[in-house]
């Protein structure tokens, strides 16, 4: 996840989907944003040209070294940015590399998985440059909530940029023209939700007299996770144990559940058969081939590409976004996103360095600012420098910016090349995402998640902003054996009824270190405060 690397200038990049929570798609543009109000801030020392090193992760082909994007950047700026840009399944190696060096570069982008472990860890050792003194100089800082940057802080102290991202996750879609075409109704539990998985495999539901079609699409690392709310969520700390301390959602009874469903489909044909190995890309094909008729969808992030192939295939395909779960405790909710995806931090060397550290934040603000949808055309001129130009970077079709097709490719636009390029918008809902898609059905599915969203609860993860240094050198690993095992249990290999066993293993491996750190921060909260 997803959570904007869309043909559109507003939208760009992780779930993670094909989409967001993830988005996968093909555009090289980590995000590819709406950008804000207009400034006549100017760079500082504009007389003097820096040379402004920078490292980042797309998903999809990275962009040229040279191209208009760049020249424009290095002349608005009057800089020399040099960006590396590496595709996101390098990155880990490539950062890992780069930090290994000691040679950082001036600015680095980190996806939010890296901000438990890397970003931690090398805060703390003096890498990275203290933030906190810059925010109130620019206005896309200024506008990060408190709790947002108390998430980043490290002994106190802030070295993190947030890259913003609305709190929407992903939700459970559904072939709307499936259900109808077997007389289904919409999914309201998980029970039913495995029927349907089992019709659309065995009830030939695009009609083709062949069975060619299955239920859930998912891969590796049981992603997506499909969590219809927090009680299933594999991330929420939403569960209590018998003392009534919170513990990992990947532990808990609601994950069991979901577990097992998944034992029962795969044995059944009814979810993607090679789901252990196969990776992002190719599980959106699942899906966007024709051959699934369960998978995930999100307001901001979602392939106009891969959903213009779909309809190639199948064009009379609808579609349907599944509601929230009540679950046992009669809570109807949707974990709430952090309200950011990824951070940017820069080199400790650059204290040394004041006007150069001006010049790159200026940069960085540039990126962030967000525009209402009437300034997103050429009459703004920053819009248009931003998306490169009316009629060469971008067309505005309907009212909407739409990227010309080789916008990524060919490095049209200055928004291909800054680390965080997402809008800092004022409120979520001031996104209206589903008018920069061009197809009905893709505006449809985005309107009515935007519209489910308007209406139902948002529960906050407790360990949202808190530290546990047990987590921190040891939870990656220990979540890995934990999603293994889980692997294993759908698969057939390990039997469900081990669940009580797998849990204790958790907590053997150094989980009861983790549950006991979370819950000292946890406890100083209110319980109360949990649900928005």
């Amino acid at each position: 996840m997803s959570r904007k690397r869309r043909f559109t200038v507003i939208m760009a990049a992780i779930m993670s989907v094909s989409l967001v929570a993830c988005s996968q798609n093909t555009q090289s543009v980590k995000e590819q944003p709406v950008t804000a109000t207009t400034s006549e801030k100017q760079p500082t020392n504009v007389e003097e040209t820096y040379t402004i090193t920078a490292i980042d992760y797309r998903y999809g082909d990275p962009p040229p070294t040279s191209s208009p994007g760049l020249t424009m950047i290095n002349e608005k700026f009057n800089v020399k940015y040099e960006p590396t840009f590496v595709p996101n399944t390098a990155f880990e190696e490539k950062i890992n590399a780069t930090f290994a060096s000691g040679k950082i570069p001036d600015i680095v982008g980190l996806m939010s998985a890296d901000i438990k472990n890397r970003y931690n860890k090398f805060a703390k050792q003096g890498a990275f440059l203290e933030i906190e003194p810059y925010i109130n100089e620019y206005p896309s800082l200024k506008m990060v909530p408190d709790f947002i940057w108390d998430a980043v802080r490290v002994d106190g102290k802030i070295y993190a940029i947030p890259q913003y991202s609305p709190k929407y996750q992903v939700v459970t879609v559904i072939r709307k023209d499936w259900l109808e075409k077997l007389g289904l109704k919409v999914p309201t539990n998980y029970e039913e939700l495995k029927e349907v998985a089992l019709a659309f495999t065995n009830n030939d539901p695009d009609g083709n007299s062949k069975k060619d079609t299955y239920g859930i699409a998912i891969g590796q690392d049981i992603n997506p996770n499909f969590n219809q709310g927090p009680y299933w969520d594999p991330d929420a700390w939403y569960h209590q144990d018998q003392d009534g301390n919170y513990i990992p959602g990947i532990i808990g009874e609601g994950r069991k559940e979901f577990i097992t469903m998944l034992s029962e489909l795969y044995k059944q044909g009814a979810m993607t058969k090679d789901y252990a190995i196969l990776n992002w890309g190719d599980t959106n094909k699942e899906f966007y081939s024709g051959k699934a008729g369960i998978f995930i969808g999100t307001p901001r992030g979602m392939s106009q590409e891969y959903m213009d192939g779909l309809l190639k295939i199948h064009p009379n395909a609808e579609f349907v976004s599944l509601a929230p779960f009540q679950d046992k405790y009669g809570n109807t909710a949707l974990t709430s996103g952090a309200g950011y995806n990824g951070i940017t931090v820069l080199s400790a060397k650059l204290s040394s360095e004041p006007e150069k550290v001006k010049r790159i934040l200026e940069m960085i603000d540039f990126g962030r600012k967000f525009y209402p949808q009437d300034e997103r055309n050429e009459k703004n001129a920053d819009f248009d420098w931003w998306s490169g130009k009316i009629g060469v970077g971008y067309d505005v079709t309907d009212g909407v910016p739409v990227n010309k097709e080789n916008f990524a490719s060919d490095g049209l636009a200055p928004s291909t090349y800054f680390v965080d390029n997402t809008s800092w918008a004022p409120n979520d809902s001031d996104n209206d995402y589903s008018i920069t898609y061009q197809t009905k059905q893709l505006v449809d599915l985005v309107e009515s998640i935007e519209m489910m969203y308007k209406d139902i609860k948002l529960y906050a993860n407790p360990i949202s902003g808190l530290e546990s240094p047990s987590d921190n050198t040891s939870g990656a690993e220990l979540r890995k054996y934990v999603m293994d095992e889980q692997v294993k249990m759908i698969a057939g290999t390990r039997p469900v009824s081990d669940w009580d066993k797998l849990v204790q293993e958790y907590k053997d491996k150094g989980g009861v270190k983790i549950i006991q750190e979370y819950n000292a921060g946890i406890k100083e909260k209110d319980p109360k405060a949990l649900f928005k």
